[in-house]
């Protein structure tokens, strides 16, 4: 392997992140977390890793040794959930996760003696909530969002049991996954090393299907089976937690669940609320004004501070629920005791990517970055990944065709394209 040059194994490393949709912008702070997570070894290897899932042969191919070694330290990072590794119709493929969703959490979903996980959750801490760069990144640099809402499903309406679509419901996703995984909360643990953690349940974040299979074979996610995980569901409702999974409505690999002063989602929510940094659910409450009698609990209860009360002219008090910033999550109308608010479904549609595939490959057309996911110079890329990302593209609207057509350029896309109009 004496190919790698003597450009720093960290800085490489932050680069191969960036190629992807969901990077991590570059600090002091990002190569001090990179430096706990990877030896310089690893750093120099992984940087060369492909974007797309890869087998042991490609990531020998990259390395430039032998296939026995590669297994070696491919299998060494897996343990360590710095790369994931997944069964793909009996063939085992590995791949790099982004930051978020990805290892920085996994590093620190159970306790562990292996790593600095006091520095790590002071280190996260000052990347995610001191520093700005990364939370924007993340949540604002595309129209397309990384996560979206699911609604508490026990306070719909029959009506709007009826209307719930499979993928809506956070239930469904625990019923139709493969694989449950379930691991300490990363936003809870990482507070606690500064001293901020809440009480909110710890051991309830949701990992699904292959996803989960790679934590649970590792120890860094517990199986359970339909039941416990339903039970778990009730139990984050009980504790007035929101559910913030991934965004598309096939294959969701995560939903976690988010209290509001300890978790990204819903602090940056918070604090940069009217920018929508998650997509919210398809239903708004609504307030009832002749049963309700203004005593301020849903005030207490919003994760976000989307509900205040107003002082009208008469000296009364109303609640006034901020639409631009309402996640719809349903928590507010589950606490009230007046049963003075209900869901109702809003009037706007909104769009959910099918899969992974399509959500990265919309994020990436609106990054500008199409390019990285089609050629990946790192490693020969498979068929298979390809045709993945080629199916995605033609699904799009025409729009986003045409900024991928602009985007790369290229004759066969552009053929390719033309006749998916005809």
């Amino acid at each position: 392997m004496s190919h790698i040059t003597a450009k720093t194994a960290y800085k490489r490393l932050e680069e191969r992140l960036n190629r992807f949709p969901q990077g991590a912008p570059p600090s002091d702070t990002l190569y001090r977390i990179l430096r706990v997570l990877f030896d310089e070894r690893e750093a120099q290897l992984v940087a060369l890793l492909p974007i797309k899932p890869f087998t042991v042969k490609a990531a020998a191919r990259a390395w430039k040794t032998n296939e026995k070694e590669a297994e070696g330290i491919l299998e060494t990072l897996a343990s360590r959930a710095l790369l994931l590794d997944i069964d793909n119709k009996g063939i085992k493929n590995y791949m790099l996760p982004p930051p978020m969703a990805g290892f920085f959490e996994f590093s620190m979903m159970r306790t562990r003696g292996d790593i600095d996980q006091p520095l790590l959750g002071q280190l996260f801490y000052q990347y995610l909530n001191v520093e700005e760069d990364f939370i924007k990144e993340l949540f604002f640099s595309t129209e397309t969002r990384l996560g979206r809402v699911f609604v508490q499903e026990a306070v719909l309406t029959n009506e709007n049991m009826v209307s719930i679509l499979d993928f809506e419901r956070a239930s469904h996703i625990i019923e139709s996954a493969s694989h449950i995984g379930i691991s300490m909360c990363y936003c809870r643990h990482k507070m606690q090393h500064v001293g901020k953690a809440c009480d909110a349940p710890m051991d309830i974040c949701m990992t699904f299907n292959n996803t989960a299979a790679s934590l649970i074979r590792h120890k860094f996610a517990r199986k359970v089976d339909v039941v416990e995980g339903l039970e778990l569901l009730h139990q984050a409702y009980e504790s007035n937690l929101v559910q913030c999974g991934e965004n598309v409505r096939e294959n969701v690999t995560f939903i976690c669940n988010c209290c509001g002063c300890c978790c990204e989602a819903l602090v940056t929510a918070k604090r940069f609320g009217m920018l929508q940094p998650v997509q919210t659910t398809a239903y708004i409450p609504r307030v009832n004004y002749d049963t309700c009698n203004s005593c301020g609990k849903c005030v207490k209860l919003c994760p976000i501070d989307a509900i205040s009360k107003e002082k009208l002219a008469d000296s009364s008090n109303r609640i006034n629920i901020d639409e631009n910033i309402c996640l719809g999550c349903g928590v507010c109308v589950r606490g009230c005791p007046q049963k003075s608010l209900m869901l109702e479904r809003r009037n706007e549609q909104i769009i959910t990517p099918a899969n992974s595939v399509h959500r990265t490959v919309l994020m990436a057309i609106e990054k500008g970055m199409l390019q990285d996911l089609i050629f990946d110079n790192q490693a020969l890329s498979s068929h298979r990944a390809m045709a993945a990302i080629l199916s995605a593209i033609l699904k799009l609207s025409p729009i986003k065709k045409a900024m991928a057509s602009k985007q790369m350029k290229s004759v066969y896309l552009d053929k390719l394209l033309s006749r998916s109009y005809k």
